[in-house]
């Protein structure tokens, strides 16, 4: 287990660097998020003693469970997955930043609850480049009003967006959906709204990363390339095809 994942940790760095290099950015402008879906602590926990500071969770029960045992690590965490209005009060027990707000809904339940324990919170928009309909995310054409309407809800932190792009093996299919998240940021910046920054763009996986990193990514989220293929569809983690409100 130990060697496959400092191999891998060492090889996923090297792509970073080589696509940043590529794109003439510098690699530290590139953060690498531990995408932890169906990991086991023992193995987050390894990878973050080998000097990684920023881990994912896409499950509720899952976010509770490893964040305890990883805890003696301190380790920055966000929470990637569709999130549910009844899983708020869990959620922001344990993850410093939420990458998956694509509804006003949603944010305004995240704020009552935020206002009530006297909390703030960091949040990335989700963007749903794709247009494809068992993806998560709000459309690129509403992304800018819910970003202003989100902006007002002072215990939110509009710090980014995310994205998941298409999963193609056409590059430039995947390209344009970085590319198009990338123009809602400059497009979000230009309406300087207070309070937000809009910095990060959340972008790319373990198949496409050096196309992200190519379209201006700060953050790439990967596990398969670090911890292996998991044994269960990303639908089920993503709970793509249960459209909860």
């Amino acid at each position: 287990m130990s060697d496959t994942i400092t191999h891998n940790l060492k090889t996923i760095h090297n792509r970073i660097q080589a696509a940043c290099k590529r794109a003439g950015r510098n690699p530290h402008e590139v953060r690498l998020l531990l995408a932890t879906k169906t990991v086991d602590s023992e193995r987050i926990k390894f990878a973050l003693e080998l000097g990684e500071t920023l881990v994912g969770e896409n499950k509720v029960q899952e976010l509770k469970q490893k964040c305890e045992a990883i805890a003696v690590c301190n380790p920055e965490v966000h929470f990637i997955g569709h999130l549910q209005t009844n899983k708020i009060k869990e959620v922001i027990k344990w993850a410093s930043c939420i990458e998956s707000i694509d509804r006003l809904n949603l944010a305004e339940k995240l704020h009552d609850r935020l206002l009530s324990e006297n909390k703030t919170i960091d949040a990335y928009i989700q963007v749903n480049t794709s247009y494809e309909e068992s993806k998560f995310g709000i459309s690129p054409e509403n992304a800018l009003q819910l970003i202003k309407d989100v902006s007002q809800l002072e215990t939110i932190n509009i710090k980014g967006l995310m994205t998941i792009g298409l999963f193609s093996s056409e590059p430039e299919k995947v390209r344009k959906c970085f590319r198009l998240l990338k123009s809602i940021q400059k497009n979000a910046i230009a309406l300087n709204l207070p309070g937000v920054s809009l910095k990060e763009l959340s972008m790319g996986m373990s198949g496409d990363l050096e196309i992200a990193i190519e379209e201006g990514a700060t953050i790439v989220r990967v596990g398969t390339a670090i911890f292996g293929e998991r044994i269960y569809p990303d639908s089920y983690y993503w709970d793509e095809t249960k459209k909860v409100k």
